[in-house]
């Protein structure tokens, strides 16, 4: 089985992106930040990002969640964001790297979990914000290089997915999972 990770700035389109691929038949993880962001907010925590504490639980929800699609028979899977994105979130807030974090980060290399090519949405020049996402585009395009350069210290290549329609990001996306070894 080949896992992907979708990453990329927030905004970029890689919700849309999942939804497409996973139309296609293809096995999809959801992201963990995002969901945990609309629990903590349903619960009264109107920025749950703001403590530290709150890297570690997106960790372990995709730990969790990566961990339960391991068994599904899908040749190919897209993992919407990953533990090594929560690092790069926690640089950009100004967080040390937990523990645990750390820990999660040293299991999916050691045991290869991902592929070591990411795929890397860009971002489409603009974005739109929602109750979990209030982020202006000038610190999307920092969160954008933060990303990167996570990746790239941590060993993995990146592959860009540029911005155009939906078909043609697909396209690309399936064109380097395909054509991965």
């Amino acid at each position: 089985m080949k896992r992907f990770i979708l990453t990329g700035a927030p905004g970029s389109g890689k919700t849309v992106l999942l939804r497409q691929l996973e139309l296609e038949g293809f096995g999809v993880v959801e992201e963990a930040a995002t969901d945990l962001i609309a629990l903590k907010q349903a619960s009264g925590v109107p920025e749950p990002w703001t403590n530290p504490a709150f890297l570690d639980e997106i960790a372990s929800l995709q730990k969790l969640r990566q961990l339960r699609a391991a068994h599904l028979p899908d040749a190919i899977q897209f993992h919407d964001r990953s533990a090594l994105c929560t690092a790069a979130l926690a640089a950009y807030l100004g967080f040390p790297v937990s523990d645990a974090l750390d820990r999660e980060i040293e299991r999916i290399k050691n045991e290869g979990i991902f592929e070591g090519r990411i795929l890397f949405i860009r971002n489409l020049g603009f974005i739109v914000n929602t109750e979990a996402r209030r982020i202006s585009f000038e610190d999307t395009l920092r969160f954008e290089r933060i990303h990167e350069e996570t990746y790239h210290r941590l060993g993995f290549e990146i592959a860009y997915v540029e911005p155009g329609s939906v078909a043609e990001r697909v396209a690309a996306i399936r064109r380097i999972a395909e054509s991965s070894p």
